[in-house]
Formats: C-alpha cells, structure tokens, sequence
C-alpha cells in the first residue's frame, strides 16, 4: 500500500512534497557518503573487471576498446537493474521502514524523486519491467559479445529501447507533476540524483541504438546484395 499526501504540513522526515505523509518512515542510521561509496564501488569493480575480461581474445577475436567500454555498461546495468531496481520491485511496500542496506540505499535516492518512497504505481511498474528483463537481458548481452553471437546487436537494440523508452517515461511523468516530487534545482538531490544519474540512460543508450541500427543496416546490405547476386547468376 503506497502512502498518501496529507492536507496539513509533515517535516519529520526529507521527502518533497513537505507534506507528504509517511507515517511508517525510519531515517536512514547510514550516511550518503556510506551509500554512495558502496554504489560506485561495486560498479567501478565491475568496470574494472569486465575490462579486463573483455581485453582477452574471444570467440569473434578481440574486441575495440569502444566494445569494450559498451560491455563495462551493458554489466553495470546487469546489476543496478537486477539487484539494486530488483530490491525495490520485491520490497517497494517496505522501503520506507525497512533498514536493510538496500532499502536504505533507496531512501537515500528518495530525497531526489519521492516517488520511490511513496511507491508510486509509474515507479513500481517500471522498476519491476526494469529488473525483470533488462537486468537479466544486459548479461545475456555481455555474454552473447563474448561468445560471438549472431543475435548479439539485436539484443544491443531491444534493451537500449526499452532503457531510453523507460526513462524518457520517468522524466515526462514527473515533468507533468511538475517536478514536486523533489527539492527543485538542490545541487545534489535534484541534478546530481534525478537528473545526472538517470540522464545517462537517455545518452548511452542511445549511442548504442545507433550503434545497433549501423551493424544490422550493414549485414541487411550486405544481405541483399549477396541475394540479388545469387539472382542474378540463377538467370544467367
């Protein structure tokens, strides 16, 4: 059950709008620089390490160091969208008393979109189609370039729709509500968590559909030329 708007004006917790009841809330006992080290630790070590990875001689030969680069996204997403989205999907209800280090994690990311701690039906819907197919699809993606695939771009394709379609969704939603949902222009809950660490799934992932649309647009050309040749020598 989400929680509701109350008429009368509620500070005992950070949240916009001000008013915004959450009588079940617990304040974080964790600091944002605790938080925020776990976050860009584990996902610098996964940069690191699927660098690494990615840097020997696979099944298709070795790989550009932009490849590369797209695969260090590609198991960074694995796991913000399947581990981190996914505790919000399984425990949305209970986020905003809970105090395990996750759900605290996302009272941390609350201060820049209540949303989250109010379990808005957008957020929840979103998060759960979030974890549930791009988590597990952006691995099978890395794995798919390791071992050469044939399927590998559209794979390439289909989630950095469905990321750039997501978040295009999140921004315009709250754009509607007129961004109450946050203390607009704060330099850190408003720029840096709502729209620098979303914004990037608008960028990245729409190099990579480009980058997609390029690769399969070559092998479709070169397709059909190699067709009409083989016509054409039927003719003959």
């Amino acid at each position: 059950m989400t929680e509701e708007t109350s008429s009368g004006p509620s500070t005992d917790h950070p949240y916009w709008p001000r008013n915004l009841s959450l009588p079940s809330y617990v304040p974080n006992d964790r600091s944002m620089t605790e938080i925020l080290v776990f976050l860009f630790s584990v996902s610098g070590g996964l940069l690191l390490g699927t660098w690494a990875l990615t840097g020997r001689k696979v099944a298709g030969g070795r790989l550009s160091a932009a490849r590369r680069l797209a695969l260090c996204w590609f198991t960074v997403c694995g796991f913000i969208h399947g581990v981190i989205e996914g505790w919000f999907a399984l425990f949305y209800s209970a986020i905003a008393s809970d105090q395990s280090f996750l759900s605290q994690l996302w009272k941390e990311y609350s201060k820049g979109d209540s949303r989250y701690i109010i379990a808005d039906n957008f957020t929840v819907c979103m998060e759960t189609v979030t974890a549930c197919l791009w988590g597990p699809f952006s691995l099978w993606l890395v794995l798919a370039f390791l071992y050469n695939q044939p399927y590998r771009y559209v794979l390439q394709l289909i989630i950095s729709l469905g990321q750039l379609y997501g978040v295009v969704l999140y921004f315009y939603t709250e754009h509607r509500d007129d961004y109450i949902h946050s203390e607009y222009g704060h330099p850190i809950y408003f720029w840096f968590y709502f729209v620098f660490m979303n914004v990037l799934w608008i960028v990245i992932p729409f190099v990579l559909i480009v980058d997609a649309w390029c690769q399969l647009s070559t092998v479709q050309a070169l397709s059909d030329r190699a067709m009409s040749q083989s016509s054409k020598r039927k003719a003959n």
